[in-house]
């Protein structure tokens, strides 16, 4: 493949933007990458580069786009919306016909509040919590990554993890102090803590996927929503990723669990701009003009996102049996990866829920915790990531985050990512043997 265009334009953006790029992980740097590829377009189930070279993608927008690229159902509504104009910052029909069905669908949300976007969703959510229970102290789990708020970046997870940023600077030690952190799934510690602290709300990834996938146990949110009943402590399920991803009302759907409030994104714009925060309708009417927590924004509840979510969400609850397909091509694609490590003797560990997998390289029966996670060996990683790119396969440039199905992976798909992964596996397992 050649990737001079891509090349050419980093070196371009490098003067331009910090670091070239306006996200960490796509500068490509943990994978030992001269420079990122740039995108063109997305069709279905693949990626064309400014250089026409084509991919299968495991990225798919960081698992906004279930249905895959350019979807004909959401174009087809998005053309409609955007030849009116594209925003207003007044009300329109489309966000609320977007919440109308949020509310239907996801179990704890009563009443819902648009933004623009997962972290400021998040950051929302918390000072919402905040404000309902007096307190300041906020406890999150070390690993799970909720935006890049200043509160939630202690101890986090996904490009942080990944360029070594731990912890961020910029942040006052006033937050620092205010924000708790405590290692995933240890719930004698967390029982412990909220006995013991003024603590105004836990948020948690009810499915981590940015120190890497981890699977959850039920018990542990189980045991979550119980102490935090008890405790009076406003439980927060982060599904940025996991909402309508694992099952149509989310993780806490799949689990049957219910937080006070959810925080939701990617897929509720179905590749758009979009993030939102709701819950229980006595919390969220504490936000204005209800209410006197603030929140404002020009572009939340933009016409075209609220558009583009609402057909993704319509199509995904008028179709139930695309969780099932997910799963099962999901399945079918992990069976054969163990099938190539133990071929070529390359340790792996391999997670998944649903249509969510990371593949870890590294010598444990099961990573539970960014502890584990953080044992991975990343100079595989780089071979495996290197080896699938150049040959028509694209996956996070990252061993810390998710990889992600949609439905337009079809058989044909799969069984040329495993081609690949066979030439993955088998350079990694020649290094190993030297």
């Amino acid at each position: 493949m050649v990737f001079k265009n891509s090349i050419d334009l980093y070196k371009k953006a490098l003067n331009l933007i910090p670091g070239g790029v306006n996200s960490p992980v796509r500068a490509f740097k943990s994978v030992n990458r001269e420079a990122p590829i740039f995108v063109k377009k997305g069709q279905g189930a693949r990626i064309y580069d400014e250089d026409d070279n084509e991919y299968i993608d495991y990225i798919c927008s960081w698992g906004s786009l279930i249905l895959g690229h350019n979807h004909p159902k959401v174009i087809e509504e998005v053309k409609k919306i955007i030849e009116n104009g594209s925003s207003y910052g007044l009300p329109t029909k489309y966000e609320v016909d977007l919440a109308e069905l949020i509310v239907e669908i996801v179990p704890s949300i009563e009443k819902v509040r648009l933004t623009t976007s997962g972290t400021e969703a998040t950051m929302s959510a918390v000072r919402l919590a905040r404000a309902y229970t007096g307190r300041n102290k906020i406890l999150k789990f070390e690993g799970c990554y909720h935006g890049h708020s200043d509160a939630l970046l202690v101890k986090s997870g996904s490009g942080l993890l990944t360029d070594g940023y731990q912890d961020s600077n910029g942040i006052t030690d006033g937050v620092l102090k205010d924000t708790l952190t405590l290692g995933f799934g240890d719930l004698e510690k967390v029982e412990n803590l909220l006995r013991n602290e003024e603590v105004a709300c836990v948020i948690v990834e009810p499915i981590p996927a940015n120190m890497g996938l981890i699977e959850t146990h039920k018990e542990f949110l189980q045991g979550l929503r119980r102490i935090t009943e008890e405790t009076k402590t406003v439980l927060i399920f982060d599904e940025v990723i996991s909402g309508f991803r694992l099952a149509l009302g989310g993780a806490q759907e799949f689990f049957g669990i219910t937080p006070d409030l959810t925080t939701l994104g990617k897929i509720i714009g179905g590749g758009y701009p979009v993030g939102a925060f709701g819950g229980k309708r006595e919390i969220m009417d504490l936000v204005a003009p209800v209410g006197r927590v603030y929140h404002a924004g020009t572009l939340s509840g933009n016409p075209i996102a609220s558009k583009a979510g609402f057909a993704t969400i319509s199509y995904l609850k008028e179709n139930p049996n695309i969780y099932k397909e997910l799963a099962e091509n999901t399945n079918y694609l992990l069976d054969n990866v163990e099938k190539l490590a133990q071929k070529y003797g390359v340790d792996v560990c391999i997670n998944s829920m649903g249509s969510l997998f990371t593949i870890f390289f590294v010598d444990l029966e099961k990573v539970e915790n960014l502890e584990d996670s953080l044992k991975a060996n990343t100079e595989n990683f780089s071979i495996y990531f290197n080896t699938m790119l150049d040959n028509g396969i694209v996956v996070p440039p990252s061993q810390f985050e998710a990889h992600f199905l949609s439905i337009a992976h079809t058989k044909k798909e799969l069984d040329r990512t495993l081609e690949v992964m066979e030439m993955a596996f088998k350079k990694i397992g020649e290094k190993n043997a030297k």
